[in-house]
Order: C-alpha cells, then sequence, then structure tokens
C-alpha cells in the first residue's frame, strides 16, 4: 500500500505532504450520474480520506454510455446510482471511507448533510439544486465547483465563499440553454474533461493551492476553450453571498413536492416528511391493480394507468410517462398515498 500514491506523490505540487492532507479530507459530491461518477472515481483513487455521494436516480441503460460506474447487470436490476457506485468505489479503493446516500439533495437535508465537509462537487443535471448548493455552501463557508456539460462542450467555476462570485453572481454569465442531455445529447469525452477540471481544482484546494478564478469552456469536439476572469463580478447585493443573504433558495415547501425531470417525460413526487417505506407491503397493495410489479429491496417498479411508477424506500416515487404535475401527485396519491 506504501507504493499506492507513490507517483501522485511525485507531483511536486502535492507530494507527501499533500498526499496526508488528502488522507484527512471530506469531500462531497451531489449527483452520481456522468459528472459525479468521474469525480468520485479519481477523487477516490488520489486518496481523499472521505467521500459522500447523494443521487436521487436509479441506472437505465442510456447512462452506461458515459456514467463510468456503472455495468449492465445495474441496468438490468434498477439499482440506483448511490448503492452501485458505493460498491465500486470501495472495490477501488477500500483504504477510505466511502458512503453512497440515495436520496434527494434539497433545502431541507443540505445543512446536516454538509457538515464537517471540507469541499462539495456539483454533478448535478439542473440549476435548481444547483442553486440550493449555492445557498448552502455560501451559508456554510463550504468551497465547491460547478461543473455542467452537455453535446461537446463543458463548463467549470470553482467557488470559495467569501472570497469569489457565486453562481448566483454569474447567473447572467452562464449559459443555461433549454436542451439536456435527453434532448440534445452529449459524448464521454465532454463529461471527460469537465470533470477533470472539477477534480483538479478540488485537489487543489485540498492541498492548499489556491483555485483559479475563472469561468472555464472547453469544447472537445471543435477545440475551442475559452475562460472569463470572474473575480470582478462579485455582486455586493447577492441574495445568496452578500453580507446580508437571504439565501432564497433554502425555503421549505410544504405538503407534496414535486419535480420535473427535465427531457424525461418524468415527473419525481415526495412526501411532505420522508420515512422508510416497506417495498413489500406495498407490492403486496399493488397486487390487485396491476401484476407489473417489481422489487429489488432498492426500489419498487410497477405499470399502470399507461404510466411507470419508481418507488424508493423513503418514498420519493418517479412517474415515468407525464409532465403533468397535478395529474402525478393524484396518480401518487391514488397509488401510494398521501
Amino acid at each position: 500500500m506504501s507504493e499506492r500514491y507513490s507517483r501522485q506523490e511525485r507531483f511536486a505540487p502535492i507530494g507527501r505532504e499533500g498526499q496526508a492532507q488528502l488522507k484527512q479530507k471530506n469531500v462531497f459530491i451531489v449527483g452520481a450520474g456522468a459528472l459525479g461518477s468521474a469525480n468520485a472515481e479519481m477523487l477516490v483513487r488520489a486518496g481523499v480520506g472521505k467521500i459522500t455521494i447523494i443521487d436521487r436516480d436509479y441506472i437505465e441503460w442510456s447512462n452506461l454510455g458515459r456514467q463510468q460506474l456503472y455495468i449492465e447487470e445495474d441496468a438490468n436490476s434498477l439499482r440506483t446510482k448511490a448503492s452501485a457506485a458505493e460498491e465500486r468505489l470501495r472495490a477501488i479503493n477500500s483504504d477510505i471511507e466511502i458512503r453512497g446516500l440515495a436520496r434527494e439533495f434539497d433545502a431541507e437535508n443540505a445543512e446536516e448533510l454538509l457538515k464537517g465537509v471540507d469541499f462539495l462537487i456539483d454533478g448535478t443535471d439542473n440549476f435548481q439544486t444547483r442553486f440550493i448548493i449555492n445557498d448552502i455552501t455560501a451559508k456554510l463557508k463550504v468551497p465547491w465547483v460547478y461543473g455542467g456539460c452537455l453535446k461537446s462542450y463543458g463548463l467549470v467555476l470553482p467557488v470559495v465563499p467569501g472570497k469569489t462570485p457565486c453562481l448566483q453572481c454569474l447567473i447572467n454569465h452562464i449559459p443555461q440553454e433549454g436542451g439536456t442531455c435527453d434532448t440534445v445529447g452529449i459524448i464521454g469525452p465532454a463529461v471527460q474533461m469537465t470533470a477533470a477540471y472539477q477534480t483538479s481544482e478540488c485537489l487543489k484546494y485540498l492541498t492548499g493551492h489556491a483555485m483559479c478564478e475563472e469561468l472555464i469552456y472547453v469544447d472537445v469536439w471543435s477545440r475551442e476553450y475559452s475562460s472569463i476572469n470572474v473575480s470582478k463580478l462579485l455582486d455586493p447585493e447577492c441574495p445568496s453571498c452578500s453580507r446580508e443573504p437571504v439565501f432564497p433558495y433554502m425555503r421549505k415547501e410544504k405538503g407534496l413536492k414535486t419535480a420535473m425531470l427535465c427531457g424525461r417525460n418524468t415527473v419525481q413526487v415526495r412526501p411532505d416528511q420522508l420515512s422508510a417505506l416497506s417495498l413489500s407491503e406495498l407490492s403486496s397493495h399493488l397486487a390487485p391493480v396491476t401484476e407489473k410489479v417489481k422489487e429489488n429491496g432498492e426500489l419498487l417498479t410497477f405499470h399502470v394507468e399507461n404510466v411507470r411508477f419508481v418507488v424508493f424506500k423513503d418514498g420519493r416515487t418517479l412517474i415515468h410517462g407525464t409532465e403533468d404535475v397535478q395529474e402525478a401527485k393524484k396518480l401518487y396519491q391514488r397509488y401510494i398515498g398521501a
């Protein structure tokens, strides 16, 4: 094991001292999809002492082209990304602490989850979650790195609360085009390039080096690269990171909560209070309604009324086949409960 990190230690900016520092660090990754998978694997191989990766979704065949931690059996058995990621990461490096959470990262649990965290990596695919990340990291003074990729390009922005502009400060400088991976596609090299920049900035910070203060854009297909120095774009009246922040994305909702999954014709519905749900009992309850019920210990799926339900153990449910939020709520109440 003494040779495990020897090549990394020979890289002068890290060295043995930096490697020892990495062993003591705690990194939190939001999203176990393409970017989350790539960042997690690199950080695990780098020897970061503790890594938590959280994701609300499960593995589908369309993920396998770019989400490197998963295999065909995961898609066949509908495993949650968090559990499969934890298993693979443990197999890569048994010397560190790894935790996978099959949960949603939201305004209700964000503060509790980030206690003791040294750095956060954005591996999400939607700006709603990113702005929750932006608010909670500003509140807790946790540095993080934004990453987004689509088609053949990627964007990266390191954020140090109290020092650099946050995502809200730069909202007018970051493209938020309407396309998603599901609608306009993406290629693996764009994921790997984006993740490489994210992981590099993370390793810099964890070993005592300054991160860059630029918004980086890279297109691996057209070989384009550009960067914007954002150091002067800090907004003194920013609602998230100014001296008197209001953290607009940390407001908690009441009742059934819904979220659209972009480009997937899917609505997520979750109860007001998440709690352990007996999937086997739900399976028995659904038996008179449909014969198409499958349960694997992590989640339960069934088809009814021309839609497909995917129910997680905490009660969260993905309803595939509709983009109508009100319809999704009614279906949830009808088959899962209020």
